[in-house]
């Protein structure tokens, strides 16, 4: 047995240690997208798009056509990673770690191939392929996030870890930009990420399960491909344990009595659900622009000086590595407001409500001060522009998962969630509109679209606010019960 338990252990180190290295090095490799942009430009990619145009000066080459098909390439890639993560989510309940796995390493193979075996002239095949790349690596995202049931009362802390580490993962990108420069073509970087579909495929056999890894976590349960009896958690099993069965069962009939307070239909209907829909959409759309147009911003900042917009790429993508390092943090905001003591007669999900106020606040602050530094037209304040917007982009993503399981009813998380990143998923849509009005009547400066883009992030100041005061009217019917 003692070898059994530290067989284990191994494999439940290795899960996790495996599951950050994909998170961190695949998942979220599509929101690097800037500095790949500046390498697939300098092979030529919609250089047909360049038009010569006669100015005082003489005669210049316009490239904002260019630059209009990579933010057109962006927006579909990060609309399908959002989108899609209703149905993938679906899928993953469905039929499990294996099936969504295979799905979404079969895409991101594909989508790596495509990249690899596109040419300027066939430049447009960087649309499905990004979007490939995308859907695949939320897959990955989505598969590993069920690692935190291994750990028990860790598990949060590994959640919000894997999340930031798939803001992380954007920097892959960054590293193909950097052995680009030292004469590695885009082909053969491609070619190795997808040679690593081997590796996606043997974490799935031998270190992943087939269904979920359930939580609470049975003693001694083992998962992936095993020789002999695997001890895990079964119908069959669970009946022949009469104490687990009585456990379970009363665990089961306290989780239906809370989760029947709402249904579905009434969880949608909600305002606290579209008020974090938009205070979610506000500030998403605010990030997909900044990264989307990061490169045009920096070509119209340093005019057009080659060796500066490359000195700030780099910049940007070595802060998108310190997001596995940001994320954590609200977690560590909301765990400390929530171990405080409940007033009389408040449940604990009212007082993990009440915790998240603070959280939602700070990340809407976050996101202004971001804002009004990506439209101040001053070159070396970008510097704080990202680093403003790392830490808030991990905040964001970690804050509307905690959130959603707070607020709603667990037996709804995955619907719901799914549900807000594709509801904010349309409305980030609006980034390609903004894109396009920029290049046409704003004539390239996008100072304008910035200055509007930073008054409509204080929309989402107003979900914190509803949640202080729906807290306080719930503390409201508290004290009139109380003395009646």
């Amino acid at each position: 047995m003692a070898g059994l338990g530290s067989s284990l252990v191994v494999r439940r180190g290795l899960t996790f240690a495996t599951g950050l290295v994909e998170c961190l090095c695949f998942a979220g490799a599509v929101f690097g997208w800037a500095s790949l942009v500046f390498v697939l430009k300098t092979d030529g990619y919609f250089s047909s798009e360049c038009v010569n145009t006669t100015t005082a000066n003489g005669t210049d080459l316009d490239c904002s056509g260019q630059d209009e098909q990579f933010s057109l390439v962006f927006t579909i890639a990060s609309f399908m990673n959002n989108f899609l993560t209703l149905p993938n989510g679906f899928l993953f309940d469905r039929f499990g770690t294996t099936v969504a796995r295979l799905f979404g390493i079969v895409l991101y193979t594909m989508g790596t191939l495509m990249v690899a075996f596109s040419t300027a002239v066939m430049s447009n095949l960087l649309f499905p392929a990004l979007s490939f790349i995308a859907v695949g690596g939320i897959l990955f995202l989505i598969t590993n996030m069920q690692v935190g049931n291994l750990f028990g009362s860790r598990r949060s802390t590994i959640i919000t870890l894997y999340n930031g580490a798939f803001d992380s993962s954007s920097a892959l990108f960054f590293v193909i930009k950097l052995i680009y420069e030292a004469g590695i073509s885009v082909r053969a970087s491609f070619l190795f990420l997808s040679s690593c579909s081997v590796i996606h495929l043997l974490r799935t056999f031998f270190l992943m399960p087939k269904d979920h890894f359930p939580y609470p976590l049975p003693d001694d349960y083992t998962y992936g491909l095993t020789c002999g009896k695997s001890k895990t958690l079964s119908l069959e099993q669970t009946a022949a344990n009469g104490d687990t069965q009585k456990t379970a069962e009363e665990i089961l009939h306290k989780d239906v009595r809370v989760k029947q307070e709402k249904s579905f239909r009434e969880c949608v209907m909600s305002r606290l659900f579209w008020l974090h829909v938009l205070w979610l959409s506000v500030m998403q759309l605010r990030h997909y622009l900044f990264i989307g147009t990061l490169n045009p911003m920096l070509q119209w900042l340093t005019e057009g000086e080659p060796s500066l917009v490359s000195r700030y790429i780099n910049a940007f993508a070595i802060t998108q590595l310190c997001g596995v390092l940001c994320a954590p943090w609200n977690g560590l905001i909301m765990d400390r407001h929530k171990g405080k003591p409940r007033a009389a007669g408040e449940s604990e999900q009212e007082a993990d409500l009440r915790a998240t106020v603070l959280s939602l606040f700070l990340t809407a602050l976050q996101c202004l001060l971001f804002s009004v530094c990506a439209s101040t037209p001053y070159l070396p304040l970008q510097y704080l522009t990202f680093v403003l917007q790392v830490i808030n982009r991990s905040f964001l993503y970690g804050g509307n998962a905690a959130f959603i399981s707070v607020a709603f009813p667990s037996c709804h998380f995955g619907k719901l969630y799914g549900l807000v990143m594709a509801l904010s998923a349309v409305f980030s849509l609006l980034q390609y509109a903004c894109f396009a009005l920029v290049n046409g009547p704003l004539d390239g400066d996008p100072l304008y679209v910035n200055i509007a883009l930073t008054l409509l992030s204080l929309l989402a100041f107003i979900h914190p606010l509803f949640v202080y005061l729906h807290c306080r009217s719930l503390a409201s019917k508290r004290a009139i019960n109380a003395s009646s």
